[in-house]
């Protein structure tokens, strides 16, 4: 038991010392209201930052603060509330960029580290398990987020923005929100959205998305329906639910549908349907390749701009 406690204790200690240099505290101030804190971590040597958009949304001031305490006055790339996710910028010398791990690879059961600044107790460190994968969990906007790690790994006001990491360091979330009173339920906006976001609002400074209403979940394909349908992949979205009057509906999707293709693409999981929809212009209409039970049907959806 206590050699399993040393290698426990000993891959939290390992992970924590290799992120923490590149998690910085998010002081900002909102005209005619009081200023708040969050959490941040750097992404490239030049100084990108990521963080949740409920950080600095409406801010008209940013002050970032590295882990050896330098002060910087950051510039807000962009922000995406829909996904809750925001790239703000720093001019610094010497900045350590984080190491971003693969979200689709992580499992249920797994050792994961948060680190943040609750309540501006800079790089608090906690540990736990990811709980579950695949959930969704609605913005502040009011857009469902999908592909959301469920983790009890605590977190607390200020944690938000700051990474999820696994034993090795790797950043696979951005930590976003905690579901109260329960006790437990934490969540982290996967790496590979944020990552695609990210690029995006580098580029943009904005997320310009057709919107179909669904919220779904990565899952696996029987190879019987792969091979007797001729699917492009292996894996598709299951649809958990559908928004009322949405594109969706309209085109007459369903709870327990998977969706496996759009606009003649294959969708192998939600990242893709979403850069597909990033890319689709809203308002033309695009086929939608759907397994219903072992049935493979290609409705046709219009997607709204969001």
């Amino acid at each position: 038991m206590a050699t399993l406690l040393d290698a426990y204790s000993e891959a939290v200690i390992t992970a924590a010392e290799r992120v923490n240099p590149s998690v910085v505290n998010i002081e900002f101030q909102q005209q005619n209201r009081r200023g708040g804190s969050g959490s941040g971590f750097i992404f490239t040597p030049d100084g990108f930052i990521l963080t949740n958009s409920h950080v600095v949304h409406g801010a008209n001031g940013i002050e970032v603060t590295l882990s050896d305490g330098q002060r910087y006055q950051a510039d807000k790339v962009g922000d995406d509330p829909d996904t809750d996710l925001a790239v703000v910028r720093i001019t610094a010398p010497n900045l350590v960029p984080a190491t971003f791990g693969d979200s689709q690879s992580i499992r249920v059961g797994q050792l994961v580290i948060a680190i943040g600044n609750p309540y501006g107790f800079q790089c608090t460190v906690t540990s736990g398990v990811i709980s579950a994968l695949g959930r969704s969990l609605r913005s502040q906007s009011g857009h469902l987020i999908d592909n959301v790690i469920q983790t009890d790994a605590a977190l607390n006001p200020g944690n938000s923005g700051g990474p999820l990491v696994t034993s090795n360091g790797e950043v696979i979330g951005v930590n976003t929100a905690v579901i109260l009173p329960a006790q437990g339920m934490c969540f982290a906006i996967a790496i590979n959205t944020a990552t695609f976001v990210a690029g995006r609002l580098i580029k943009d400074g904005k997320i310009r998305r057709g919107y179909i209403g669904v919220a779904g979940q990565n899952v696996p394909l029987h190879r019987r329906l792969v091979r007797s349908h001729d699917l492009p992949a292996a894996t598709g979205i299951l649809v958990v639910s559908i928004e009322p009057n949405s594109p969706a509906q309209r085109a007459g999707l369903r709870e327990g549908d998977i969706i496996a293709g759009f606009a003649d693409h294959a969708v192998a999981d939600i990242d893709a349907l979403h850069r597909i929809l990033t890319d689709h212009q809203p308002g033309v209409r695009a086929p939608v390749l759907v397994l219903r039970g072992s049935d493979k049907l290609v409705l046709q959806i219009e997607p709204s701009l969001m």
